[in-house]
């Protein structure tokens, strides 16, 4: 007797119905894989919305002198990038009036009047995380005279090389701020204000740096540190 095998019951049938089971399998598999992925992607999100609602309310003041990605304008600095530490101890120098220049007596002391040693923490440490951009706000030609004054000091003059506290980048360290990049017309500004007395403090030996610098020297060295990256 012979026995007519069908074609669903044949073994390449059979086989091939195999196979598209597995691949059903696999695209399940993969499917329930990214669903987890997503869900998992969609919690941490959704954990970190207070803290960046929290993030964004102590931000929200600074960004209107500052900008909203913390680059400064041509009189309110760059605090992309900077030293976490140096930020702190403006913010405590702005609090206890120490740092008195016109502008920071007429913005700056009011602004962190209220801010904490937590909140001001917090501040430094969120600038520090975003990429720094070069304000190249000075004079190309006076660049190359104002490397030589940073890498190697005014002997002459009693001027100590820059990098000796700034760093060969002028990145900074601790509470010594990162120069590089910031705008030309800030750091002329801060320089001048040192020679004329303010922001005196018994530690710090920039009122005397400063009143050794000939406005060239200011005008060349400042150019050149607004275009580091």
């Amino acid at each position: 007797m012979n026995v007519e095998v069908s074609h669903e019951m044949r073994p390449s049938s059979l086989l091939g119905k195999s196979v598209r089971f597995m691949k059903r399998v696999v695209r399940t598999s993969s499917l329930l894989k990214s669903a987890r992925l997503n869900w998992a992607l969609l919690m941490l999100v959704a954990s970190t919305i207070p803290a960046l609602a929290g993030e964004h309310g102590m931000v929200r003041n600074c960004t209107w002198c500052h900008g909203t990605s913390g680059q400064g304008y041509t009189v309110a600095p760059r605090l992309a990038g900077q030293r976490p530490l140096y930020v702190e101890s403006q913010i405590r120098s702005f609090r206890e009036h120490i740092r008195d220049n016109p502008l920071s007596r007429q913005y700056m002391w009011s602004a962190v009047a209220a801010l904490g040693p937590g909140a001001a923490r917090d501040l430094a440490a969120y600038f520090a995380t975003i990429p720094p951009k070069p304000a190249d706000d000075g004079d190309w030609a006076l660049a190359a005279r104002g490397r030589t004054i940073y890498m190697e000091g005014i002997p002459e003059a009693n001027v100590a090389a820059c990098y000796a506290c700034h760093g060969p980048n002028a990145e900074g360290i601790r509470e010594i701020p990162r120069l590089g990049g910031l705008s030309h017309d800030y750091l002329k500004a801060r320089l001048q204000q040192w020679g004329q007395g303010y922001h005196s403090v018994a530690s710090s030996p920039m009122p005397i740096v400063a009143r050794s610098l000939a406005p060239d020297e200011i005008e060349a060295l400042t150019s050149y540190l607004s275009f580091i990256r």
